[in-house]
C-alpha cells in the first residue's frame, strides 16, 4: 500500500509544480544583443506555439500517470503502463534541454526529479509484482 501511494503523491507533486506560473521557460530576442527570458506554467500552450513542445507534453503525461496510478490504487493492483508511461513523462521533461541548457529551470528540475523517482518507484514495483 505505501509503494502506491507514492507512486500517486510523486505525479500529484509533480503537477502542482507544473502549474506553477515559473516552470515552463521561454527566451525571446527582441535585438540581437538582448534576450527576454519568460516563464509560464506547463499546461500553458504559449511554449508549445514557439516550438517548446516538452511542458505541454509533460503536462499530459504526468496526469495520465496520475489517473493510472489512482486507478492502480483503487483496484489494488500493481498496473503494466504506470513504468512505460513514467519513462515517456520523464523523457519529455527533458525535452526543453534539447533547446539548450537556458531553456531549462530549476523548477524543470525539481519535475524533471520527481518523475525520476517515479520511475524508480514504478520500476521497483513492477520487479515485485513478478
Amino acid at each position: 500500500m505505501k509503494k502506491r501511494l507514492v507512486c500517486v503523491l510523486l505525479p500529484a507533486l509533480a503537477i502542482v509544480l507544473e502549474l506553477l506560473p515559473w516552470s515552463a521557460v521561454l527566451l525571446f530576442a527582441p535585438s540581437a544583443s538582448e534576450r527576454v527570458r519568460r516563464t509560464c506554467s506547463y499546461f500553458s500552450l504559449t511554449p508549445f506555439g514557439y516550438g517548446n513542445f516538452g511542458p505541454l507534453i509533460t503536462a499530459v503525461l504526468s496526469c495520465a500517470l496520475l489517473a493510472a496510478a489512482l486507478w492502480a490504487m483503487i483496484r489494488r493492483r500493481s498496473s503494466k503502463v504506470l513504468f512505460p508511461l513514467s519513462i515517456l513523462a520523464l523523457i519529455a521533461s527533458l525535452l526543453p534541454l534539447l533547446l539548450g541548457v537556458q531553456f531549462y529551470g530549476a523548477i524543470g528540475a525539481l519535475i524533471s526529479a520527481l518523475l525520476a523517482l517515479e520511475v524508480w518507484a514504478t520500476r521497483a514495483g513492477s520487479k515485485e509484482s513478478n
